[in-house]
């Protein structure tokens, strides 16, 4: 499993004009599930997320997760995340999880951080979506668990 993690001031997703998802301050998450995933790794990303330490406390550091502010997430899938460029143009996806195992994982990793009591908004899966978001730092981090 990949994700590709921003933190912004406002994030939404909107499918055929219509919006799907959206969330203010909070955690935007690009996810990618890999067919070799196993439920440790998205456990573990789920954890990672919650936990991750990168908005700034009363002193202007990046010392507070992003269930101490109050903030949301919103989860986007994208097999792209595994999109393999090195040979060639076009690149190859083989390592993307089939579409009814990437579902089932991305499904899972969302209700693991609801577990996390995070308020958890989503993309539709499958869908050609448009994500519109105002990065905040910036920060952008690449979290990655799992066989590449």
């Amino acid at each position: 499993m990949r994700i590709l993690l921003q933190r912004v001031k406002e994030a939404r997703v909107e499918v055929d004009g219509n919006c799907v998802g959206r969330i203010g301050p909070g955690l935007l998450l690009f996810v990618g599930v890999g067919r070799n995933d196993v439920a440790a790794d998205r456990e573990w990303l789920a954890r990672k997320v919650a936990g991750l330490r990168i908005f700034e406390d009363s002193e202007g550091k990046m010392n507070l997760p992003v269930s101490s502010v109050g903030s949301s997430v919103l989860a986007v899938s994208q097999f792209t995340l595994y999109g393999d460029c090195r040979k060639g143009m076009r690149p190859g996806f083989s390592g993307a999880a089939g579409a009814e195992e990437g579902r089932a994982g991305f499904e899972e990793f969302v209700e693991l951080l609801r577990a996390q009591d995070l308020q958890v908004e989503c993309g539709q899966f499958q869908a050609d979506m448009q994500v519109y978001l105002q990065n905040d730092g910036p920060v952008t981090l690449w979290l990655e668990r799992g066989e590449a």
